[in-house]
């Protein structure tokens, strides 16, 4: 029996109950006031069991049934607390297991570990810091997985736009089910790289429909097409109007669509720029056939630009378009029903644009097309007006590329003449008795006459040169160069031998006249003569000169006796400028001037110089070009 039984039969004082403290070593101030309130009712009872008169064995009794109370309270709290304990372990064991699965799924090297002594610390404490870890990894695994589904999200929403299934996104998109057991870091760089790739792809797409749409845009704009109704057979989406919520599509079946439409509508520009330039080449003739004016051509002048294939690109708005192309047929068809009424004076005008170009040449041009008989062919009916235009066309593209063969040496005649020009004026510049007055006018005779003797000094030169170049293209087109229906070279040839007669006729001319100077001298001073001199030494050298002189030429002594005779004074015979050399001119340049080659020459090359008046002179000034 314990303490209490005792002291309830036997009278005995009880020990003290001991009862753990808060530390679990001794007692505290909550067991002594237990103690004392058990001791207080345990003699409350034996004073009870004494008034009533309990036996021995009723108090055994009564004592054994208080300690089976005890045992059955003590036995209920360490049941309890065993439980508790079990309760606390089995926490503390799913924690541990789901805190190894949250470290497992975000990665132990982004996770806090759970770090607990089990020997120091009781199951409350590891439970406790169990829970507090458990609520931080499920908190990181809802953000990863929230980061999870956003990207999986995109990366479906981007696959679906590549693939074509849907036209555009849902308010609320369900994302494709992931692996929840592997939310580590490792794989949402992966899903991450995933979803760059896909980006990236799209703006690819994007950019590559945005190419074709506007391609289709411009090619729609030069064909004349409606370009809405050609995108929406594509993809209703793709043009400006469309819904601006949906998105751009991007599949694979919208970028093969576009890209025949545009292949479709390349091949439709081609044959259509054909078309127009099939057109617009006739039309183009006809107006410089015709001559139209400006304002008749500016409404085709856009279809012009098919003709010019480096801007064949730049084409304006609606020129490929069949509106345009058959209105530039009719203007053709139009142009051709007027051309047949017009025909005798186009061919009238082309023959006298031959006319010009020969004429600036000085040839003959061709006598097969003359308007005459041009007139009489097409009055005939025997050959078409077509024909004929082509072959004066034909006449004229060769007289333009022989006058441009012809340009350097056509200039070098030009300079030529201008300078048989100055010496013909030069000739007359020096008969002239006023030459010498003063005055202005004289001052710039006098001017041009020294410009005059230099270019003259230049002619020689001119004509050697200009007869190599004339032999050297002759000699490249193996034919003969004609001017005025003479061979040049022939011509040259011809003036060079006459200024070396003139030249030898002038220097004849010199030495007549030293010898008549001499004789003048000698006839007008016989006082001179020295007395006692021989008569025979005297007059030998007049004897000398006189035997010159009758050795002169018959016309030069008929102009002398005959200036003489009308000078009223001695004979002259050998006067500086005879009657003969004035005759002659400057050689053969005035007989050419004088047959009216220069006259011939004057609309090609125009040359303003003063004459020299007889009365008092006239002054003028040199070209520049003839000073080169």
């Amino acid at each position: 029996m314990g303490e209490v039984a005792a002291e309830l039969l036997y009278g005995m004082p009880a020990m003290p109950l001991s009862w753990p403290g808060p530390d679990g070593i001794g007692g505290g101030g909550g067991g002594a006031e237990a103690a004392g309130g058990c001791g207080a009712l345990l003699a409350e009872l034996r004073q009870l069991w004494g008034e009533i008169g309990k036996s021995r064995e009723e108090r055994e009794r009564t004592v054994r049934e208080l300690e089976m109370e005890c045992m059955r309270v003590y036995r209920r709290k360490v049941d309890e607390a065993t439980a508790e304990r079990a309760s606390l372990h089995q926490s503390l064991a799913a924690g541990e297991a789901e805190i190894a699965a949250l470290t497992a799924a975000l990665g132990a090297d982004s996770s806090p570990q759970l770090k607990v002594n089990k020997w120091t610390m009781s199951l409350n404490d590891r439970v406790s810091a169990a829970t507090n870890l458990l609520e931080e990894l499920r908190a990181m695994k809802a953000e990863r997985s929230k980061q999870f589904t956003a990207i999986r999200s995109e990366i479906d929403k981007i696959s679906t736009e590549i693939s074509g299934r849907s036209y555009g996104y849902d308010n609320s998109p369900r994302a494709s089910e992931f692996d929840e057991h592997d939310l580590t870091i490792r794989r949402l760089n992966e899903y991450r790289a995933r979803l760059s790739s896909l980006q990236k792809e799209k703006s690819d797409r994007l950019h590559r429909v945005l190419e074709h749409v506007t391609e289709v845009h411009s090619l729609c704009d030069v064909l004349g097409e409606d370009f809405i109704a050609i995108v929406n057979e594509v993809h209703p989406g793709l043009h400006e109007t469309a819904d601006p919520g949906k998105p751009t599509s991007i599949s694979d079946s919208t970028l093969a669509s576009l890209s025949q439409v545009v292949a479709m509508l390349t091949s439709e520009k081609t044959k259509r720029a054909a078309m127009l330039r099939e057109a617009v080449l006739p039309l183009v003739e006809l107006w410089d056939l015709m001559d139209l004016p400006e304002e008749e051509r500016r409404s085709f002048r856009k279809a012009t630009a098919v003709l010019r294939p480096a801007r064949e690109e730049a084409l304006s708005s609606g020129v490929l378009s069949i509106a345009t192309i058959k209105k530039t047929e009719e203007e053709v068809e139009r142009l051709t029903r007027l051309k047949a009424g017009r025909m005798k004076e186009l061919v009238l005008k082309r023959r006298l644009e031959l006319e010009s170009i020969c004429r600036s040449m000085h040839v003959e041009p061709d006598t097969s097309t003359v308007p005459e008989k041009s007139i009489a062919l097409i009055d005939s009916g025997l050959v078409n007006p077509s024909e004929l235009m082509a072959s004066i066309d034909e006449q004229i593209a060769k007289a333009k590329e022989e006058q441009q063969s012809r340009k350097e040496i056509m200039d070098k005649i030009n300079k030529w003449l201008l300078a048989c020009e100055e010496e013909k004026w030069l000739e007359e510049y020096n008969l002239d008795e006023n030459r010498f007055n003063t005055g202005r006018i004289a001052r710039l005779n006098l001017k041009r006459a020294e410009k005059a003797r230099l270019i003259i000094n230049k002619i020689p030169a001119m004509i050697d040169h200009l007869m190599s170049r004339t032999l050297v293209w002759e000699t490249e087109r193996n034919k003969p160069f004609l001017f005025d229906g003479a061979r040049l070279v022939a011509v040259l040839e011809e003036h060079k031998q006459a200024r070396l007669r003139q030249e030898e006729e002038r220097r004849r001319l010199r030495e007549q006249k030293k010898l008549r100077t001499l004789f003048s001298e000698k006839e007008a001073m016989p006082h001179l003569k020295r007395p006692g001199s021989s008569f025979g030494r005297a007059t030998e050298p007049c004897n000398m000169s006189r035997k010159r002189v009758d050795a002169a030429p018959p016309s030069v002594r008929s102009s002398s006796g005959s200036s003489g005779s009308s000078g009223g004074g001695a004979a002259d015979p050998f006067r500086p400028r005879s009657s003969a050399a004035a005759g002659s001119g400057a050689g053969h340049c005035g007989e050419f001037f004088r047959s009216g080659g220069a006259r011939r020459l004057s609309a090609a090359a125009p040359f303003n110089y003063v004459a020299v008046s007889k009365g008092g002179g006239g002054g003028g000034g040199l070209s520049s070009s003839m000073m080169s």
